[in-house]
């Protein structure tokens, strides 16, 4: 039987790797979260790895894998989690101004994250959540 191709429930477009290439060149190792709302809607923010510090109330959704660069960890609050933890998450990049927290913002581009149901074999590949 061949192997399984392991399961991610996250990912990232070119054009956002590109982007992340960019900002570590700067800043160094990089980290997202997710966020769940509020002052910056929905929108994944970018930070240097461990400078968004997270707890026990949230969950490491994954990590990007962007060629040359350590691994992005992608973070979301464990309640927000509870609603999306059925999608499939991809970091994108459009042009416009992104947050003035996420490191993106002063570059006229913005990370935003599309998402899309997981379906049944991904669910059952990636196990409980």
């Amino acid at each position: 039987m061949p192997a399984l191709k392991p399961i991610s429930q996250v990912a990232v477009t070119e054009a956002a790797a590109e982007l992340l290439r960019e900002l570590t060149a700067e800043h160094g190792p990089l980290m997202f979260h997710q966020s769940g709302g509020c002052c910056d809607g929905s929108a994944p923010m970018c930070f240097p790895a461990g400078e968004f510090l997270t707890s026990d109330s949230d969950v490491l959704v994954g990590e990007l894998a962007v060629p040359g660069l350590a691994p992005v960890a992608v973070w979301m609050a464990r309640d927000q989690f509870a609603y999306w933890s059925h999608t499939h998450l991809t970091i994108d990049v459009v042009p416009g101004r992104g947050s003035g927290f996420s490191l993106e913002s002063p570059t006229g581009r913005r990370f935003l994250t599309r998402s899309r149901l997981l379906t049944d074999e991904e669910s059952a590949a990636l196990g409980p959540r």
